[in-house]
């Protein structure tokens, strides 16, 4: 029996991968997970109500391009977060969370040649694995730009060298990233813009941590391709309810571009999409009129922020992450110091490794780990004392 190759580069996924390396090794305490960003603050209490209400709709199937009462809030919602307008109808589509569209969009919207050769895709490295699922997807060469510290935690596309530009057909950026929380600036959003204008190539923003931040909410794409008139088709927003409102399992986000690509994407998700089931999508149109939760987990988050920037302040290499709500630590190997916080503490955290890809003969997680401060605050302040009494002492 034959398989296809296309995916037979993919590194084993990050969890799996660690569970390997943890096997057969005792944990030395009460174990502390803050591994994977799975939000655990309370979500709204009021949307079992709706669930409850409309649950004659789980009987049916659900509208493919989400209700328009949907479409209006998050329409609504665009103008509200980024001053900006994206028309309901034919400027946006829901998603089953983003990771749907972050993948189908490529498939909707990548070429299958970019001047006349293979197209390029390019992915911030480390990186959301999806991306590079994505790229093999539709035959296209992802290309892994490191985000280090040097950069900023954010890709220099423009270093890239012309034979690569000119083969880019999508270039994907996480703003704030995953999984050092830096947020990109409007200088940075206007030189990509230029960059994208110059050889030709689609921008996916994957913004789905916007909404955790210290004090001012993070520059949007959509908001600098407005204001330097840029063709809406050459930016998709993706973001979504589940680090915003601790919805992860609701599974409602969307993608905003250009009519023309929504037509592309809506016809795809006709033939081979999953919508959310009308009661969800019910619970998804209050959720996103509403702001009082999000500033509510804003505050819980804002707080292991600060704790953590007063107990690693004297850390050499901590850098205080901008958003979201990771820890991106410096450490001599991501492996080493995840199996020794393990067996001598039980806390475990993401080497930072399994993240990211080769460049060269180096990867850019290589010297990290990642902690999440997804628990409520009892158990996170304990996670990360134990860890930087082992790993910093």
């Amino acid at each position: 029996m034959t398989f296809p190759e296309r995916f037979s580069n993919l590194p084993p996924y990050a969890f799996p991968r660690l569970r390997m390396l943890l096997d057969g090794l005792d944990a030395g305490g009460d174990p502390v997970d803050m591994t994977i960003g799975t939000p655990k603050h309370p979500f709204p209490h009021w949307i079992m109500d709706i669930i409850s209400e409309h649950s004659d709709g789980f009987g049916g199937y659900p509208p493919n391009d989400g209700t328009p009462e949907l479409r209006g809030a998050i329409s609504d919602w665009i103008k509200r977060r980024y001053d900006v307008l994206r028309d309901a109808e034919t400027q946006i589509l829901p998603l089953n969370g983003t990771r749907e569209g972050l993948f189908n969009a490529a498939i909707a919207l990548c070429p299958e040649q970019q001047r006349g050769q293979r197209p390029v895709i390019l992915t911030p490295n480390p990186f959301y694995q999806v991306y590079a699922v994505a790229a093999l997807a539709v035959g296209a060469e992802p290309v892994y730009v490191p985000a280090t510290r040097e950069t900023g935690f954010l890709p220099d596309y423009g270093a890239l060298p012309a034979d690569i530009l000119n083969r880019v057909a999508v270039a994907y950026i996480c703003s704030p990233s995953n999984p050092q929380g830096s947020v990109a600036d409007k200088t940075y959003w206007a030189s990509l813009f230029d960059l994208a204008e110059k050889y030709d190539f689609k921008i996916f923003a994957d913004e789905c941590y916007s909404e955790i931040y210290r004090e001012t909410p993070p520059m949007g794409a959509l908001t600098v391709a407005d204001n330097k008139g840029v063709d809406p088709e050459r930016v998709a927003l993706f973001n979504s309810l589940s680090k915003r409102s601790n919805l992860a399992g609701l599974r409602s986000g969307f993608v905003a571009t250009g009519a023309e690509s929504i037509k592309r994407l809506k016809s795809l998700r006709n033939y081979a999409g999953a919508p959310l089931a009308l009661p969800l999508q019910r619970v998804a149109e209050k959720v996103w009129a509403d702001e009082t939760h999000v500033e509510a987990n804003r505050a819980l988050y804002r707080e292991k922020l600060e704790y953590s920037d007063t107990l690693f302040s004297g850390l050499e290499g901590y850098l205080p992450p901008e958003a979201g709500f990771f820890l991106w630590l410096p450490v001599e190997n991501g492996e080493e110091a995840t199996k020794r916080l393990w067996t001598e503490t039980g806390v475990k955290v993401l080497p930072g490794s399994y993240l990211g890809r080769d460049f060269g003969d180096q990867n850019p997680g290589e010297t990290y780990i990642r902690a999440a401060l997804v628990a409520p605050m009892a158990e996170v302040q304990p996670g990360l004392i134990a860890l930087k009494n082992c790993i910093y002492k």
